[in-house]
């Protein structure tokens, strides 16, 4: 997959006005009314439309610069945009190429294949929510339902903004119920067509004389709605999973907003996370150090059963296969790294002084860190555990 900067043809440090008028050339050179039946024009047309989605957006163009493509997929297509045809890039984008018109409006003077547009009601906001998960819920994948406070569409008037569709519009006066309005101006290089939207109608062609009672003509109240969250196993904290038209009911038939969820990773009571890889702190009495023994430790799927050889030493990594994190990217599975800390009591009675103090000379209780191996191999084992 091509690299967003590389598409738009601009620096990583650009800024957001320099995106957007190397999008808008990219937008007109590939436009498909200006390169009909070409294939490879209209790919490169979605192509500058998704890494402009995503470079233009602060969080995703952050997340993108630390995790490239991995770090905004989560929505429709590779980058979150999730462009299901021409048409969805055309709404995303209308500021590009002038207040409430299109790339028509600039190209065609606001007639594209199917004539004058009417805008259809006002769409709605995106909305953004924060999702806590557990570890054990970021290692299975999950499922949540969730309520959330937004517009939703208004029961009375099934979002019309009238009770009867019948009689409750009139023709807007201004544009003759085009919905856009026509500004011609003549220079010394030509006629020029300037279009936008109809400011008494907003676009809709049409003006609510009967307003429905119990949304005041909007289309939409405040309410609650429940929502399913599929989460995939192996999202990392600051993810966003992306759900089209989750977001607030838009006005008067008006398409909804999106709803984006960030994902939080809660404090774990046993584990800390580096990547794929969870971490427990084990501690163990001194005779179980020297003896060695076999204890029970939590993983994120129950407990589990660990040998401890005799002998260890405070500070050694046993490792857990695939007891860790999935990523989301491909099979590969973390693992549990479990660190032993070998306890030394605090406090001690006259009886277990007295026997400590016995084999305070003993030849085996004497340090030997030879004993152990090569350091340079004990730190090359420890570097392969983090890699």
């Amino acid at each position: 997959m091509r690299d967003y900067y590389e598409i738009l043809g601009v620096e990583k440090n650009a800024s957001p006005e320099q995106l957007k008028k190397a999008y808008r050339k990219l937008a007109l050179m590939y436009h498909p009314d200006r390169n009909s039946g070409d294939a490879e024009a209209e790919e490169k047309f979605k192509e500058a439309a998704e890494a402009y989605e995503v470079l233009s957006d602060p969080s995703k163009r952050q997340r993108y610069d630390q995790f490239g493509h991995a770090g905004v997929r989560g929505g429709g297509g590779a980058g979150g945009a999730g462009f299901q045809d021409i048409n969805d890039i055309f709404s995303a984008f209308s500021d590009i190429f002038g207040s409430g018109g299109s790339i028509f409006d600039e190209m065609f003077g606001g007639r594209g294949a199917g004539g004058a547009r009417r805008r259809q009601g006002r769409p709605g906001n995106d909305l953004r929510i924060k999702l806590p998960l557990s570890l054990e819920d970021i290692a299975e994948g999950t499922e949540k339902k969730i309520k959330v406070r937004k517009f939703i569409t208004c029961e009375v008037c099934d979002g019309k903004g009238v009770e009867d569709p019948e009689t409750g519009y009139e023709t807007c006066s201004t544009c003759k119920g085009a919905g856009e309005v026509r500004q011609v101006s003549r220079t010394v290089f030509g006629q020029f067509v300037n279009v936008q939207a109809c400011p008494t109608c907003r676009g809709e062609g049409k003006i609510i004389r009967e307003p429905c009672e119990n949304c005041s003509g909007e289309g939409r109240t405040k309410g609650e709605e429940t929502i399913n969250i599929t989460v995939p196993a192996g999202v990392l904290e600051g993810h966003y999973l992306t759900l089209r038209g989750a977001g607030n009911a838009g006005q008067r038939g008006g398409s909804s907003g999106d709803l984006r969820v960030e994902i939080i990773e809660k404090q774990h009571e046993h584990f800390t996370r580096e990547g794929l890889d969870i971490f427990y702190e084990l501690h163990i009495s001194f005779p179980d150090a020297a003896l060695g023994t076999e204890v029970e430790v939590p993983t994120l799927k129950g407990r589990a059963r660990l040998q401890i050889d005799a002998g260890v030493q405070s500070g050694k990594i046993l490792r857990m296969r695939e007891r860790g994190i999935p990523d989301i990217e491909s099979s590969r599975i973390g693992d549990q790294m479990v660190r032993v800390r070998v306890w030394t009591p605090t406090t001690l009675t006259d009886e277990e002084r007295e026997g400590l103090e016995g084999l305070r000379d003993a030849e085996s209780f004497q340090p030997d860190p030879d004993s152990l191996g090569d350091r340079r191999g004990f730190f090359s084992r420890v570097k392969d555990v983090f890699s």
